[in-house]
């Protein structure tokens, strides 16, 4: 630490050393904040890389086979008329979400990226709270809407359940080769 005479008290040498370290100590303590203030950071790049990830991997196929497997069953299985009139309404808005949905994300993989990368990125807060809170909706309306009058509506021939049920386990099984 530098310091000039004029701030020094060459009458009491003691107290020259205890300014001394306060000014150390003042710094220890600003450094000593330092891991808390890291934290989130990482948090930050924790949580971006995750997601990322995690949407291109769950979300997109999980649109992509209720409309390649739970519409077309429901649609297929649904009373003619009001029915499936009703579940062709929902099935097009249902659909038209997971492309707003998809869209909203486009807009933000990229900083989401950077940031994933631990590069500096500013994120629009409105924008992540859109999705979420358009996903969060839109989950609901299949969970309290959709998903109950789907299971009524394959519920009444169990083979169509069954049949629902074994495509989406043959999608999901492991493909095993093998020689006999």
């Amino acid at each position: 630490m530098s310091t000039n005479t004029t701030d020094l008290n060459l009458d009491q040498p003691l107290t020259n050393f205890s300014r001394c370290h306060e000014g150390i100590l003042s710094h220890l303590d600003n450094f000593g904040e330092l891991p808390a203030l890291l934290e989130p950071h990482a948090r930050a790049h924790q949580i971006a890389k995750d997601t990322v990830l995690f949407f291109r991997a769950a979300v997109y196929e999980h649109h992509a086979e209720e409309e390649r497997e739970l519409f077309p069953a429901v649609l297929k299985s649904a009373s003619p008329g009001e029915e499936h009139d009703t579940v062709r309404n929902m099935v097009d808005w249902l659909t038209q979400e997971h492309r707003d949905i998809e869209w909203l994300w486009f807009q933000i993989e990229p900083q989401l990226k950077k940031l994933a990368k631990g590069q500096e990125e500013k994120l629009d807060p409105a924008s992540i709270s859109q999705l979420v809170s358009r996903y969060k909706a839109h989950a609901k309306f299949e969970e309290e809407e959709f998903l109950p009058l789907s299971e009524a509506i394959l519920g009444r021939d169990t083979n169509h359940m069954a049949a629902l049920g074994l495509s989406m386990h043959m999608r999901h099984a492991p493909h095993v080769v093998g020689h006999i």
